[in-house]
């Protein structure tokens, strides 16, 4: 009895050891069939990015975490190699929910994301509205009406400076976008107005006070520039010209405004057109007409923040490359006309 004694108790130990190397096999084969199923609790959708130069291991240990997948570490890592493409995984951003399978997971993040089609739209400088929203029918279909009546009566966030009851002249960025097939009007024309809002950020809008305009104005005044100007030279100039006259209580004169307005929209002025006593005609009314005539760019509204110090009060169109002749007085302005034009 007593030699018997240490045999059963080694063969106590060896089924112990045994029975807790089987239960330990039992429980890591259930923990393995766990990982391969999915994470437990409420279904939420989850924002998920991928890293340039992300191993599958980090990816894995992330998913994990974000219970996207309910194993990560030594398991997750063995079912990742055993999906084979853990090496196709794509850096991006992508979405995805929680409980998922790994295998779901990863099907999402190997896959290339769908082409969506666009089209390029080029709106450049001095374009007014009604020009862009022809330039959006032939590049993307949408009719032009439409386009001006949703501008017209749309919601949408209005870059700063931009009164709620006003036109959104002048406000419609002119740059060369790519988008979307798939947008309508009322998308088309917040991208226009944010890329106003970022392109225009740095600028030094509080000059505006100093030169006694409101910042609405100072867009009015620029989209003038950018229809009366052609060469970089003359735009702070032109923009002294401007304020010069309306410091002095003058007419702008400018044809660029009748013409925005021109009852007989030909691209020229009759001498009913001038005598048309309108808003825009620059001729007979003192002030700044009531809307912007066009969407400028960043050079006139530079110009109109920091016009010239100049004595000039007229200009007249003279050089070949589109550039002006300046005058102080009316009679050197005459003079400047024979000479330029004839």
């Amino acid at each position: 009895m007593r030699h018997d004694r240490p045999r059963r108790v080694s063969l106590l130990i060896l089924f112990l050891v045994l029975g807790g190397i089987v239960g330990g096999l039992v429980l890591a084969s259930r923990h393995y069939e766990g990982c391969k199923g999915t994470a437990e609790g409420p279904e939420r959708d989850v924002s998920f990015t991928v890293a340039e130069g992300a191993t599958a291991e980090q990816v894995v240990g992330d998913l994990a975490a974000e219970r996207v997948i309910p194993c990560g570490g030594f398991v997750g890592n063995l079912l990742m190699r055993g999906t084979g493409r853990s090496g196709d995984i794509r850096a991006g951003t992508y979405s995805l929910t929680t409980g998922m399978t790994l295998d779901e997971a990863v099907e999402v993040l190997t896959t290339p994301p769908r082409q969506i089609p666009t089209a390029d739209v080029l709106i450049p400088p001095g374009y007014r509205m009604t020009q862009i929203a022809s330039a959006v029918e032939e590049a993307l279909g949408i009719p032009a009406k439409e386009f001006l009546a949703r501008a017209d009566g749309g919601e949408f966030d209005r870059p700063q400076g931009l009164p709620a009851d006003a036109s959104l002249e002048g406000f419609l960025w002119p740059e060369t976008y790519r988008i979307p097939q798939r947008d309508d009007a009322d998308a088309v024309i917040q991208r226009l107005l944010t890329q106003f809002e970022q392109e225009t950020a740095g600028l030094p809008w509080q000059n505006a006070d100093e030169l006694g305009v409101s910042p609405y104005e100072l867009v009015v005044i620029a989209s003038m520039i950018e229809k009366e100007a052609a060469v970089q030279r003359d735009r702070p100039v032109i923009a002294g010209v401007i304020y010069n006259r309306l410091r002095e209580g003058m007419p702008l004169g400018i044809d660029a405004t009748l013409l925005y307005d021109d009852p007989t929209p030909d691209g020229e002025l009759s001498t009913a057109d001038i005598e048309t006593d309108g808003p825009y005609n620059t001729r007979m009314r003192t002030g700044l007409p009531p809307t912007p005539i066009a969407s400028p760019y960043l050079w006139s509204l530079r110009a109109a923040l920091n016009p010239a110090d100049t004595p000039y009060y007229y200009y007249v169109l003279c050089d070949d490359d589109g550039g002006h002749r300046f005058a102080v007085t009316y009679d050197e302005h005459l003079a400047n006309v024979d000479a330029c034009l004839g």
